[in-house]
Parts: structure tokens; sequence; C-alpha cells
């Protein structure tokens, strides 16, 4: 039997990833390539819909990438100078096909495809509307409810049925839309989630959530979507309309942290040089007497470069990752399930031993991991071990689109400092101040009145409503 691997459930898991092209006849080949770079963010399921001028076309399958989308035989079926593509990791719905995206409807106005990344916190209120009202779905995903929207808007030209459906919509967003008179992307009005623009040449433009993205097809970041911003790409070129009232953008800070690919650009800041300043800071902040630093692979990696750098302290790979394990794996029996870890991470014997290590990752969520992580290096000798974590402690769930567990699943909800200490094991613990991450992001310091980012899943504070959240609250 086949299942999530027990032994990776210890991150916030990737939201999703979306990417858009038009303007090449190789479409649905640079939709794959442009998905390969960004399955970090999403490797439960992956899709693609094209258009060749008369039809739409869309092969959707569960699995990675690679697995479904390597033949030419495939590449075949989607024809078309432009497509859409999604990688997906549920953040709401179910896993099943029929959550796969890209969604596609026949709308009044023709065909409609599209591939979403982030959270809608209001779906589940305006779904219960939407159905007594007539409409049918066919998917338990948030998304479905944005075509809803759009079908049933009054509005005559399909734009503006666009933009209603959005302004009726709360919570985060980036999306990558297919119609038969273009590529349409749009970003929620704080700019919670990524999304950048891009070009292969004069008349091939790119739409997608990571510059990574681009560097696969050796494409040209042009600039990032702006928040509240709907781009449109067609055969007449470029147009942009912003038809929200402007608002302090909030993007997600834990972009920097975790989820982007360190060789990517957000916020116009490279993301592998932002982890190197976050170890930086954390060192400044949490400084502790070792023999070496030691990062906890391979998301931890360039904060722990930073911190010995900072702390003038030898960087070593003391654990070594095993990269075949994926996120399934055959289950166990329960009588080798503690030995689950090693699976995928392994202690370097050789460098740790007799040492005092000082362990560095990007975050603590559940903590299991962190209590094996803390026990492994023991079992191989150390003499000491300390961690250090390149994020405030997580103590609030996302509601944005990522894969958070409930508060109560939370350590750091639960437990103080000193008491999460004692339950990983670790001789000492710290992590980096909010305003020492701001500091890494190039901002002097947390605005308490107006945050920069959205940092909720350290702070609790919420940019927008959680209408669903609210209710399913007040029914306790």
């Amino acid at each position: 039997m086949f299942t999530t691997n027990p032994f990776d459930d210890d991150k916030l898991h990737e939201e999703c990833g979306v990417f858009g092209i038009y303007g090449t006849k190789d479409a649905s080949a640079h939709t794959v390539l442009g998905l390969h770079a960004l399955q970090h963010r999403g490797q439960e399921a992956a899709g693609i819909t094209s258009y060749d001028g008369e039809e739409f076309h869309s092969v959707r399958s569960m699995g990675h990438v690679a697995d479904n989308f390597s033949t030419q035989e495939i590449i075949s079926q989607l024809k078309g100078h432009s497509a859409i593509g999604h990688v997906r990791y549920s953040t709401t719905g179910e896993t099943a096909m029929r959550n796969v995206q890209p969604l596609f409807a026949d709308l009044s106005s023709g065909g409609f495809a599209v591939a979403h990344n982030g959270n809608i916190t209001n779906a589940m209120s305006l779904r219960q509307q939407l159905v007594s009202t007539g409409s049918i779905f066919q998917s338990t995903s948030d998304t479905e409810v944005i075509i809803h929207l759009i079908a049933t808007s009054t509005y005559r030209d399909f734009m503006d049925r666009y933009t209603d459906a959005l302004r009726k919509i709360e919570g985060a967003y980036s999306l990558v839309t297919l119609t038969a008179d273009g590529l349409v992307g749009v970003r929620d009005p704080l700019g919670v989630r990524p999304l950048i623009l891009g070009k292969l040449d004069d008349n091939t433009h790119v739409l997608a959530s990571e510059t990574c993205a681009l560097d696969i097809l050796g494409g040209t970041y042009v600039r990032d979507i702006e928040p509240g911003e709907i781009i449109i790409i067609n055969d007449d070129g470029i147009k942009s309309i912003k038809p929200f009232p402007e608002q302090s953008s909030r993007p997600c800070i834990f972009e920097h942290v975790y989820f982007s690919r360190p060789d990517s650009y957000v916020d116009q800041m490279n993301v592998y040089e932002v982890r190197k300043r976050i170890g930086a800071e954390l060192a400044r902040e949490n400084a502790c007497e070792v023999d070496l630093v030691v990062p906890v692979p391979d998301s931890g990696t360039p904060a722990a470069l930073g911190y010995a750098q900072e702390a003038d302290i030898p960087f070593e790979l003391g654990i070594i990752r095993n990269h075949y394990v994926g996120r399934t794996f055959i289950e166990p029996a329960d009588n080798i399930r503690h030995l689950g870890v090693k699976l995928k991470h392994n202690a370097n014997r050789w460098q740790i031993e007799g040492k005092r290590v000082l362990l560095v990752d990007d975050s603590i969520v559940r903590g299991t991991t962190s209590v094996k992580i803390v026990d492994m290096i023991r079992s191989a000798g150390a003499k000491e071990v300390h961690m250090r974590i390149a994020s405030p402690p997580t103590a609030h769930s996302c509601f944005y689109g990522v894969d958070t567990p409930s508060r109560k699943g939370l350590l750091a909800a639960r437990m103080d400092i000193e008491a999460m200490t004692k339950h990983i094991g670790a001789d000492s613990l710290g992590f980096i101040s909010i305003d020492g991450l701001y500091r890494a992001v190039n901002q002097p310091s947390r605005d308490s009145k107006c945050p920069q980012f959205c940092d909720a899943c350290f702070t609790g504070e919420y940019p927008t409503h959680l209408t669903d959240q609210n209710q399913a609250d007040n029914k306790k």
C-alpha cells in the first residue's frame, strides 16, 4: 500500500505553482519545463490546458510532472500557441482527480481554464450561496467558486464579469487563466501570493509563480505582477488593469524562509542571499559556543551558511540527505517506524562525534522531525546538540494557501521556548525574532501598525477577513 510519507509531515507544505505562456508553437512543451521548475511548490498532481485557436486541450494527472508529461505523445495532445499549467499540493479539497487543475468550463463567453495558487477564505460561504441558487459544483476545490461567480455575473463583457467575481472573493490568490482571447494573470489586492511576468522573446510572454521557471526556458524576467493587478496578454500585446482599491501590499514572508527555490528572486531579492542574511541575523541574536554549524538539509543550508560565516564557526555537512525518498513511500511496519527519519537523513558521524553541534533549520511545525534529528545527532556521538531556527515560532495556522496543521498541532502554539527545548531534547533552542527576519528582507523592523509582509503564521495578525473560519469557530 502506498501512502503519504509519515516522515515528511513536519514542514509547512508548499502551496501550489502556476505557469502560463502565450505566443509560441511550443507552448505545452515550455509549460512542462516551467512546471518542472516549480515542482517544489506541489507534488500531488499536475495539469496543463492549451488552446490551438479552435479547441482547448487538457491533460491532468496525479503525481509529478516528469512522471506524467515526459513523452512526445502527451505533448502532442496539448496543441496550441498558448497554455497554462499547475502543480498542486492540496490545501482545500480532497486529493482527487476532480480537484486537479487547471479547471475548465464552457461559459457563455467561451472556454475558460484557470489555475490558482492560494486560498479563498470565504469560499464555503460563497459556495453555499451559489448552490442555493442552482449552481452545480464538480469539485471540492475553492477555485471552482471563481468559475461559478463568473458564470452567474450579470455583466456582459467577460473581463467585467471576471472582475466582478474577483471583487466577491476574500483571501489570497495568484491566477493564470486561458480563454480564446488570450492569457490572463491576476494577483490578489494584497499580493500575498507571488506572480511574475517574463518573456522568451518579443512575441512570447510568460506568467509564473517564481523566476526559476523562466531560467529553465532561457527567459527574461520583466517584473512582478503588482498586487491587485490584472494583466491581459494576447496578439495585441500586454494590457494592465487595476480594478481594486489600492492597499498596502502584504506578500508572504515565508516565501523567503522556505517556499521559494533558493535561486528564485522574490520581491526582487535573491532568495538564497536573503536566507543567508536570515542566518547572519540569527547568529547575532542567538550566539552559541559550539564547534561546528550543521544545516538540516536542504532547506536549512543557506541560513546555516549565513550563521557560520557571521559567527566564524566551521560549517560542515553533518547530516546527509537521501534525495530519493519522495512524498510517498511504502508505509513501514510499526516495529521499524522509529527508524523512519533515516529514510531521509543520516548523521555524518565522522564530522560530529565528540563535537558541540549547532543545527540550523528553517522552521519547527509539529516538532516531530526536530525530535528525531536531535536524537540522531546525539546517537552519532555529539557532545552537545543546540538548535537554531531561521524563522520566528510558527504559532498560528495559515489560511492563505499553505497546508498547516490546526493551531493545536503547532508545537509553538502549545509550548514556550523552554518547554520546546526540553521536548525536542536539545541543549538550547533559539529562533530569529520577527524584527530580525524583517531586517533580513531589507526592512529596518516590522511596522506593527502596517506590517510590510503577511506574517500571520508568526504573529496571528491576518491581513484579510477569515469568513469561513470565523463561521466554523462560531459553530463550535
